[in-house]
């Protein structure tokens, strides 16, 4: 059977959702930004970014990290970030800015073969759609509809997290799959259905149960979680199994939605589960998430620092919470980001937010509890001291100094030095320890190994690649590459080179094959009168790779001129004329009859040009 595709190419569709798709408000959906100037800036999602390195240029509508290298277009942002291909990215954008991409019939041959990432969102946004179905139906859903007015949980609340129910049968799913023709494998691959033993067909994985869809940052269906209805049945909630979407460790339920009031509010509230999420944000805390039936990992502690400076973790006050706080104190420790732990049992009886929130003025004593909560480290130095309480001051002193050792082993000996004096004197504040105590007993901290960023923005950007754009963020660029960026930064100063001059940036003219590809495409664009800018450059390729390092290019000439076009002018002429020079010094050199006339020629340009050629001129103020 024919499918539609959408096709990019050729119909205007990827111009049209580029220009309704400001990349500040794509990129600041998942990663906090701050203006700076005329830019704005915020920690990169690429690597393991302590400090904003990541600018976003709305002028350009590029993005460009300093410190990794990623760089590109609202359209290169979106795939690396969601991990989606470039026609995933185009229905993305094009279903939020609401543009109707152009459809095109191709030949069933040209669909891959089995499931893909594509083929799996397909099939979890289907079964999405049997489920709501069948929680509003008037027979199969009543079990569902009761539990949901049992648990007091709003309409609004039913459509927002698109709740939904599995029927109390084995082939529900199923037979609904076969009358639309889905694809079984999908099933299959997505958790949603399972084969039977003896291979003879599948049957539904989820039966009879209350359904929470999952969601990844982008707001697709991922997952699903499914809670029992009747009392027998065991578990009491149960998930998808990890597939190519979705990977629990790594995902926070309802992030999608909570993630602008996080920004926002800088603040990010853990729940424990799918209904505290859903009751919170029936109250109006709508930054709450949770986790999914996992302890909190380094990927979840990741996610929340692009978008927030605090997280506020809602643990019960016996011991099963207790052991949950401790598992996240060296998760969190280690990231630049303030943690607090929230208890319910002293403010109130209710054993979770979800009872809580349904009680009059349960919102209210919510709210105090979040305000009153522990700091992190504070709340485990003062279950040591409750444990050590009465044993004496040397049994104090011991147990909290081997405390703050197990602190040290956590990563306060490689935090960076600034975050590391300042735990260790709120380490000092709290223990009552000296400062000099703190620091002895983490001798390795005073010289911890630098952070060596090593993650990559894209899978295909190998290690030479990877080498090449630290080259162009910091190392020395040659005239030529200069000259290239300058083209990048302003299209206009193309058509004020001559055409011998042009040469000077062509493919040939560069040792680097990367730069050799983004110069092939200027000339190409220059050749067909365009303006080879950064912005046509960008929209005449997919290619990551190339896109990379055009923005590398033109970020650092760019920061090199301070973005005065005055001083680039003055710094394209002044690369103009060392360029010219390399080009006859190259000439003359070959010219020489004898490596004493070489020599002489070089020792000539060195008098007129410098001592390290390589090194070019600083625009002047």
């Amino acid at each position: 059977m024919a499918k539609l595709w959408s096709q990019p190419k050729d119909n205007g569709d990827k111009e049209r959702v580029r220009d309704a798709s400001d990349i500040v408000r794509i990129v600041g959906d998942s990663v906090a930004l701050r203006p700076k100037g005329r830019e704005f800036s915020g920690l990169c999602p690429f690597h393991d970014d302590h400090r904003p390195s990541m600018n976003v240029i709305p002028s350009k509508q590029i993005f460009h990290c300093f410190v990794c290298g990623a760089s590109g277009d609202v359209f290169t942002f979106v795939q690396k970030f969601h991990k989606m291909d470039f026609r995933e990215a185009l229905e993305y954008l094009a279903e939020r800015a609401g543009i109707a991409l152009t459809p095109v019939r191709v030949a069933d041959g040209a669909a891959p073969a089995g499931p893909n990432r594509r083929t799996l969102l397909e099939a979890n946004s289907e079964a999405s759609r049997f489920f709501r179905g069948m929680l509003a139906h008037a027979e199969h859903g009543k079990p569902g509809r009761e539990v949901i007015e049992r648990r007091r949980i709003a309409s609004e609340m039913v459509e927002t997290f698109q709740l939904g129910l599995a029927p109390d049968r084995w082939d529900g799913l199923m037979l609904w799959a076969r009358q639309r023709q889905l694809d079984e494998e999908s099933l299959v691959g997505a958790g949603l259905v399972k084969r039977r033993e003896s291979g003879d067909g599948a049957y539904d994985a989820l039966r009879h149960r209350l359904i929470f869809p999952i969601h990844n940052k982008a707001g697709q269906v991922i997952a699903f979680g499914g809670r029992k209805i009747r009392d027998e049945d065991e578990p009491k909630y149960l998930n998808s199994p990890e597939t190519p979407l979705f990977n629990k460790s790594a995902t926070l339920y309802a992030l999608h939605l909570a993630s602008n009031k996080i920004q926002s509010e800088r603040t990010a509230i853990i729940c424990e589960g799918y209904t505290d999420v859903i009751a919170c944000h029936q109250a109006g805390f709508t930054n709450a998430v949770a986790t999914l039936g996992t302890a909190l990992t380094r990927e979840h502690a990741r996610e929340l620092r692009l978008r927030c400076d605090k997280v506020v973790l809602l643990f019960d006050g016996d011991d099963a919470g207790q052991r949950a706080a401790d598992r996240a104190v060296p998760i969190f420790f280690a990231e630049q980001i303030d943690v607090c732990i929230a208890t319910l049992a002293s403010h109130t009886d209710a054993k979770d937010p979800d009872e809580l929130l349904k009680r009059e003025g349960g919102a209210e004593v919510f709210r105090k509890a979040l305000a009153s909560a522990q700091d992190l480290i504070e709340y485990r130095l003062a279950r040591v001291r409750a444990r050590l309480a009465g044993a004496g001051l040397s049994a104090l002193e011991k147990g909290i100094t081997q405390e703050i050792a197990e602190f040290a082993g956590m990563g306060l000996a490689t935090a960076p030095p600034q975050r590391r004096e300042l735990i260790e004197r709120r380490l000092a504040e709290i223990s009552g320890l000296r400062e000099s105590t703190i620091r002895a007993i983490t001798p390795a901290g005073r010289n911890g190994p630098a952070r060596v960023f090593v993650e990559m923005s894209t899978a295909d950007e190998g290690p030479d690649h990877s080498k090449e754009l630290a080259r162009l963020n910091g190392g020395i660029l040659s005239a030529c590459e200069h000259l290239l960026g300058c083209v990048l930064c302003d299209g206009g100063l193309w058509s004020r080179m001559s055409l011998p001059d042009r040469d000077l940036v062509a493919p040939e003219a560069y040792s680097s094959p990367l730069v050799a590809r983004v110069a092939t495409l200027m000339q190409s664009l220059g050749t067909d009168e365009q303006s080879p800018a950064l912005s046509a450059l960008l929209q005449a390729t997919e290619d990551g790779v190339i896109q990379s390092a055009a923005v590398c290019l033109m970020s650092r000439i760019a920061s090199e001129t301070d973005r005065d076009d005055a001083r680039l002018s003055q710094h394209w002429r002044a690369c103009l004329v060392r360029a010219r020079a390399d080009r006859m010094a190259g000439a003359m050199s070959e010219l020489a009859d004898s490596p004493a006339d070489k020599l002489a020629q070089l020792r000539e340009i060195k008098s007129k040009q410098g001592a390290d050629r390589r090194v070019m001129p600083r625009p002047r103020q």
